[in-house]
């Protein structure tokens, strides 16, 4: 204490600007080694259905529900379901609860070992068709809207794909690939000539979530690895800044294992095949048909993802047969098109007035 108030009184001696950096970057080591991380996933919720380590959540409001058509979410198996629920005044849930939708999420859990051997094929036609009908049960409803982020959107579009039968009237894609012709710098690290991914599943069996977060990042190395951190020093006598910065990296790095079996599919059959959008995958012994898709389609990108690129993105729009779709491109990144000012301002509303629209 002593040494601080020495400190200080050395401080008052110099230059004003020299006595802000030391306060920033003070502040920027009590945000990175003793303030607790965020709390997120705040809006209430209940159980409704499980299955293995899946859990399905009804979203609890005190407000009335004003469209009859309920709504599920499905969000990638590297995630968990706090990414679309981050905190208050910055989540999709609530923003959409609170317009009277009655919303649901499908949380994938976190797999473990004894997961390893899990496939798409599972997920998609053991976990989300269950889901679907549990909601409709529940919700009383004759039929259901899906909101599926990222690789939740792709898996989603596959299952629209398979079970037509189920009563989909509504299909919402956020910053999901479909094309996988061209994915930028994924391209380079996957090509099968350079990644041998049975190597990786057989050597590791589920994939650590570390080794996504960096293959992630290295799609953007300075602004990923030392930009965040550059940022804090710069902002840090910005509470408002700080908080959403700690939310930022609390959603970057919070990821979960990938299932072995679902990885070696994705990066084989996706990104080293590009099966999905040429009509050649096959998930559990039938073959994948996107232009079975009828439902009323918003598929969403992103501006500056460079994780499901727009034009990915975009490939949709030419092989479903939906005579109401729709496509928009957002001015955000892959993660702050789910939430931040921009994704309060122009994504909640551009998602809750579509539905609106088709829900009632």
């Amino acid at each position: 204490m002593i040494a601080e108030k020495e400190l200080e009184n050395m401080l008052d001696l110099l230059p004003e600007e020299t006595k802000r950096s030391y306060q920033r970057f003070k502040r920027t080591m009590e945000v990175l080694t003793t303030e607790p991380e965020p709390e997120v996933g705040l809006t209430p919720k209940e159980v409704i259905w499980t299955k293995n380590k899946t859990k399905l959540y009804r979203y609890v409001s005190d407000k009335p529900t004003k469209y009859k058509t309920p709504l599920l979410m499905v969000y990638a198996l590297i995630n968990k379901p706090y990414i679309l629920d981050l905190t208050k005044g910055n989540s999709m849930v609530e923003y959409l609860l609170n317009e009277g939708f009655d919303v649901y999420m499908l949380d994938w859990g976190t797999p473990c070992y004894e997961d390893r051997n899990m496939k798409l094929d599972d997920y998609i036609l053991d976990y989300i068709p269950r889901a679907v009908k549990k909601v409709l049960r529940t919700s009383k409803a004759n039929d259901v809207s899906v909101l599926g982020y990222c690789m939740g959107g792709t898996m989603t579009s596959i299952f629209a794909s398979l079970c037509p039968e189920l009563l989909i009237k509504n299909l919402i894609f956020m910053t999901s690939p479909f094309d996988f012709s061209d994915t930028g710098l994924y391209g380079c690290f996957l090509n099968d000539r350079y990644f041998d991914v049975d190597h990786v599943v057989d050597t590791l069996g589920n994939i650590p979530p570390e080794m996504i977060d960096f293959g992630n990042k290295l799609l953007k190395p300075m602004t990923n690895f030392t930009g965040p951190y550059t940022s804090l020093l710069e902002r840090s006598d910005n509470p408002q800044f700080v908080e959403s910065w700690k939310l930022m990296q609390k959603w970057l790095t919070d990821g979960i294992p990938f299932p072995g079996e679902a990885y070696r599919q994705w990066i084989r059959e996706f990104y080293q095949q590009n099966k999905l959008i040429n009509d050649e995958l096959v998930i559990r012994g039938r073959k994948v048909d996107l232009g079975v898709i009828k439902a009323n389609v918003l598929n969403i990108s992103a501006d500056r993802d460079h994780i499901a690129m727009p034009h990915q993105v975009k490939a949709l729009m030419e092989k479903i047969s939906s005579k109401d779709k729709e496509y928009v491109s957002l001015p955000t990144g892959h993660v702050s098109v789910t939430f931040g000012p921009k994704a309060v301002k122009i994504t909640y509303p551009t998602v809750g007035n579509w539905l609106a629209k088709r829900s009632k």
